[in-house]
């Protein structure tokens, strides 16, 4: 018997029933059901439903979207990404907002086929290293490729993805930036890998550790870059053209903390100590290390601009407040706010 989750008329957005790309609510939603049929993907392949059984293709083809191909890990031979083609055909044009393609990549699949491969890639996320993993490799791949075939004939793309999958799909996307590529991506409950002070309840304690922690960096990025960082060794700058949407939710201790990096930064300006702060948001204290030991980890998590959405209505858990299914709630309550890097 499969999950109510797996099944998209019983928990999917089946209340979009005319699209209106145009529509904010439209385009999170099917960009998180897209991601959500990589998740089915996986269970049916797991479960060997085929054909008729299989449960996944709803999850695309409701939104007028095939299947492409599908991005196969080489360990475990689980799926951890698709990439979808919009299907003109099925509604007469494409509209020229609409995307031509979306690749989409699952997260963390706490099933005995997958956790172990799936615990592994998020240690090397945790470590700023998720870049070396094969399965980010393999994805770049397909993401270069897609890319390539897009700029020549003029189509557009979408990242998407969620948890693991977002880490993977933002790496992708801050790659193809470098290359002069700008991509919409949609990052739904992204890892922040640091401390989640957002959680703390008292809010000058909040303040406090956060302009503490911004001094600090400030003067080590001073003491290991110098007050006048070549151009090259600051990609943080570069990619401040790029403007991700990014999917919090303020009780996931994953990625809650990008509500706080946000807020603190602006909050930094507000108060004259703007630069202090753009020293600081570029580097997090492990990879300024990282430099001093010759290795020059990026951070993964850093973002110079974002579109930041926020889910302000209650979950009873971390479940559901890390799940993927809130982004599509017909009743979703959230909150969008532009931050760009000055």
């Amino acid at each position: 018997m499969a999950s109510d989750s797996a099944i998209f008329s019983i928990s999917g957005p089946s209340h979009l029933t005319a699209i209106d790309w145009s529509n904010e609510h439209h385009r999170r939603s099917i960009a998180a059901s897209l991601v959500q049929g990589v998740y089915v993907l996986e269970r049916d392949r797991q479960k060997n439903r085929q054909g008729p059984q299989a449960y996944a293709p709803h999850w695309w083809e409701s939104f007028n979207f095939q299947l492409n191909h599908l991005l196969i890990d080489d360990v475990d031979q689980s799926v951890f990404g698709a990439i979808y083609e919009f299907n003109s055909s099925a509604c007469n044009s494409t509209p020229k907002i609409a995307p031509n393609y979306v690749i989409a990549f699952r997260g963390t699949l706490n099933t005995p086929a997958s956790i172990s491969r799936d615990l592994k890639l998020n240690l090397l996320c945790i470590c700023n290293r998720l870049h070396v993993s094969s399965r980010f490799q393999l994805a770049m791949k397909f993401v270069e490729d897609i890319a390539a075939t897009a700029t020549a004939n003029g189509s557009n793309i979408w990242l998407a993805g969620h948890s693991l999958g977002s880490a993977v799909a933002l790496l992708a996307g801050k790659n193809l930036t470098r290359l002069g590529c700008l991509v919409e991506t949609y990052l739904f409950n992204p890892p922040f890998l640091s401390a989640p002070i957002e959680i703390l309840k008292h809010q000058i304690l909040k303040n406090g550790i956060r302009f503490t922690s911004s001094v600090v960096n400030a003067v080590l990025t001073i003491a290991i870059k110098g007050r006048h960082p070549k151009p090259e060794d600051e990609p943080f700058t570069a990619l401040s053209s790029w403007t991700p949407y990014l999917f919090v939710n303020p009780s996931d201790l994953i990625c809650s903390e990008y509500k706080g990096y946000f807020e603190h930064r602006k909050k930094m300006e507000e108060i004259g100590a703007g630069k202090i702060e753009r020293l600081s948001t570029q580097n997090s204290i492990v990879c300024l290390f990282s430099i001093v030991l010759k290795k020059n980890l990026e951070p993964l998590h850093l973002l110079p601009s974002a579109y930041l959405t926020s889910n302000r209505s209650p979950l009873p858990n971390f479940k559901r407040a890390h799940g993927i299914e809130q982004w599509w709630d017909p009743n979703f309550n959230g909150q969008v706010e532009l931050h760009q890097f000055k």
